[in-house]
């Protein structure tokens, strides 16, 4: 029986994670459970799951869900002292990490330093402090699972073989809903239009992420740090179908892909099963219906953002925190309909053209210059008049 702790778990990773506890009842348990503001969700998933210790990120969500269950389990704490106590409680053996943002990172660096094994489905957490991250897992021995449907194909694909063998990854990419989009007019569409995505149901911001193709941006970053790889070595390809989840091109030319339907469960119970492979209770690909499998290079005038992640992969340092923070500003300020979508990438551009590079050496430098960039965003939008 392996015990769960999982961030985020009244979001779309943490309740397909909570499908996953229910498809393997007699294998998880959920110990631990840690929750954004949403109260309601989480005193239903508390009753049903009865973890050892809870905690919310909000402190007037916590007073509304013990109004709404008692003191038990009892509520650790808000903020990051919460999620720290939820990643770290002694009867948790993995820690699947699907909040989102960045307010994770302390509770993965606890984590590891307790010893237990991440699930990873947050990319900022990489992206922000990557070195500090698997620094620690490597000292430590942990292992860092990911969750993300890419990541996790590539690491299927790279089971059992060397780093040397590694000739190029391949991250697929949907193209989000704006693929086809004139371009021309890319600067009038809204956020309802960006947020229909063609092929996941995920969050609001990862899914602006998609539809300007920075979500793939942050996954070449997290590739890097995952599976040590350097960025010429790492390509994105257009997949609409989402059915290749991704590739591995190996030294002799082969090429390894991983195929499966775009179900978040099956990575997730990948990670948790992990070295082992257990039944799946979802339906098999039918590859005689899936139809055409179509792949186009990503086109970089209409997705900026992918270049800005290239070039703060290659900078190095502090730049992946200043994209990731200048990001979040960005399009916090777009959902509001504040920005236009084209704007979105010429705010980060701008933050990072201010920043002073420096060595990720401590976890005050990240949260010093991820504080900064946030202002340096918002500033940028202002500067560019971007702002109503």
């Amino acid at each position: 029986m392996k015990s769960l702790a999982i961030l985020g778990s009244t979001g779309s990773i943490g309740r397909s994670a909570l499908a996953v506890v229910d498809a393997h009842a007699s294998r998880l348990r959920v110990a631990s459970l840690a929750a954004g503001d949403n109260a309601d969700l989480l005193a239903e998933q508390v009753e049903r799951y009865r973890p050892d210790v809870v905690a919310m990120a909000a402190r007037e969500g916590v007073g509304r869900f013990e109004r709404l269950c008692g003191t038990r389990p009892a509520v650790v704490a808000h903020g990051a002292e919460g999620l720290i106590a939820v990643a770290t409680h002694p009867s948790v053996d993995i820690v699947v990490c699907a909040s989102a943002g960045t307010a994770a990172l302390e509770a993965v660096l606890a984590a590891i330093e307790a010893g237990k094994t991440i699930a990873l489905a947050n990319k900022e957490v990489l992206v922000m402090a990557g070195a500090l991250v698997t620094e620690a897992a490597r000292r430590r021995s942990v292992d860092i699972l990911p969750v993300d449907s890419e990541h996790n194909a590539i690491h299927q694909c790279l089971h059992g073989r060397t780093r040397a063998e590694i000739r190029r990854i391949i991250l697929t990419a949907s193209g989000g809903p704006f693929r086809n989009h004139p371009i021309g007019t890319l600067d009038r569409v809204g956020p309802k239009a960006a947020l229909q995505h063609p092929t996941w149901r995920m969050g609001r911001k990862i899914t602006i992420d998609s539809a300007t193709l920075m979500n793939k941006g942050l996954e070449v970053i997290e590739a890097h740090w995952l599976f040590g790889v350097s960025a010429s070595q790492i390509d994105v390809v257009v997949h609409p179908q989402s059915i290749v989840h991704s590739m591995v091109e190996l030294n002799d030319g082969s090429v390894i892909a991983q195929l499966g339907v775009t179900d978040m469960r099956l990575p997730i119970q990948y990670a948790c099963s992990y070295p082992e492979r257990w039944a799946s209770p979802l339906p098999p690909l039918d590859l005689t219906r899936a139809g055409r499998l179509e792949f186009f290079a990503p086109d970089r005038d209409r997705f900026p953002c992918l270049g800005l992640a290239y070039r703060a992969l290659r900078t190095g340092g502090t730049l992946p925190v200043v994209l990731n923070a200048a990001n979040e500003i960005a399009v916090e300020v777009f959902l509001e309909g504040k920005l236009g979508f084209t704007a979105i990438p010429r705010v980060i551009e701008r933050t990072m053209d201010a920043h002073a590079v420096e060595p990720v050496s401590t976890l005050q430098v990240v949260r010093r210059v991820d504080d900064w960039a946030r202002v340096q965003a918002r500033d940028a939008a202002r500067a560019l008049e971007l702002l109503v």
